[in-house]
């Protein structure tokens, strides 16, 4: 029961700084004329939102970093090695993401970040996190749970870090094309995460990285009433690369990095269908989808935003049920 009660504490301490954080935020991002710039190659519904400011994720990523310095200046949470890499990677991929969006923004288009810039920037967090991690006396196990298989990746962890924050944020990021649509899918995926990390016993502190979890549905809640259509703020590539690589560095750190493959399956679908789409059509120059990523093939059959949105989430639900009954259960 406890546990329920700091979970629904944390969630709500982290919705209400959001939308206070919101509040305040948008008029100000509006005010510096922060626009997001719409692709000319997205629909006419799209054109519509020209206007609306981007880096939204200043929102959910505020509110949770002051819920959990509050929480930890009170002794509420420990700060343990794999609650801070967690943090460092949220920070950092936020800060990666903010360096994208405001670039864009000042050369008046889509292009911020060179790939080997934002690559360079992945690599040293990646790094960081392997030496915490294997200072804090973990191995480099990739782990099976259900089946019971371990298998030792000795240096290659390394990489395999890298690899997953570099997929799972870009993911997220792809996923990110209609209001609403990834954070409300964020929100399935971190509350899967938490109630995973408090079963995790073998963690050390995945307690305290199940709180961060809640604080961040809750922050994510508050910022969807800004974001759900028609969205008054976009989160940008830096909520969206925060996203995505810390949902991948927690199911790593939790040695569910199976696991992710589910919590975050929607996620993985999206962005499959981009690689699916430039293969065919470099291949076989012809298209397997009418548009990609997969929320624009929807759109293209004459579907209404709300009801892809809907469409997803319940997807993205059923996963989470099904990540957490294997994560915590099975």
């Amino acid at each position: 029961m406890l546990i329920l009660a700091k979970s629904v504490f944390a969630m709500m301490i982290g919705f209400i700084i959001a939308v206070v954080l919101g509040l305040i935020i948008i008029p100000f991002l509006k005010k510096l004329k922060l626009n997001q710039r719409i692709s000319i190659y997205v629909g006419d519904t799209h054109h519509k939102k020209a206007g609306t400011p981007t880096m939204g994720g200043l929102i959910f990523v505020g509110a949770t970093l002051i819920t959990m310095v509050t929480f930890l200046i009170f002794d509420k949470v420990a700060l343990t090695d794999n609650l801070f890499i967690v943090l460092m990677v949220f920070i950092g991929y936020a800060f990666l993401g903010f360096l994208d969006d405001y670039l864009s923004i000042k050369k008046e288009d889509n292009e911020g970040l060179t790939t080997l810039q934002k690559l360079f920037g992945q690599f040293i967090i990646a790094l960081l996190f392997y030496y915490i991690f294997m200072r804090s006396g973990a191995e480099p196990l990739l782990w099976v749970h259900t089946l019971g298989i371990k298998i030792d990746l000795k240096w290659l962890y390394g990489v395999f870090i890298l690899l997953m924050l570099v997929g799972m944020s870009n993911a997220v990021n792809i996923t990110d094309g209609l209001d609403g649509l990834a954070a409300g899918l964020s929100v399935l995926g971190f509350m899967a995460l938490g109630l995973i990390s408090w079963g995790a016993g073998w963690l050390m502190g995945h307690e305290d990285i199940a709180i961060f979890c809640f604080v961040l549905c809750g922050s994510l809640m508050g910022f969807l009433l800004f974001n759900t259509n028609p969205a008054r703020v976009f989160m940008g590539d830096m909520g969206a690369l925060a996203l995505g690589a810390t949902m991948a560095a927690i199911a790593i750190l939790a040695h569910y990095e199976i696991t992710i493959l589910i919590v975050g399956g929607v996620f993985i679908i999206e962005i499959m269908s981009v690689i699916i789409q430039y293969t065919s059509i470099k291949l076989r120059r012809k298209k397997v989808f009418l548009m990609s990523p997969l929320h624009h093939h929807f759109e293209e059959l004459g579907w209404t935003e709300g009801d892809i949105v809907k469409l997803f989430w319940v997807v993205g639900l059923l996963l989470a049920m099904i990540s957490i009954t294997f994560g915590v259960w099975i």
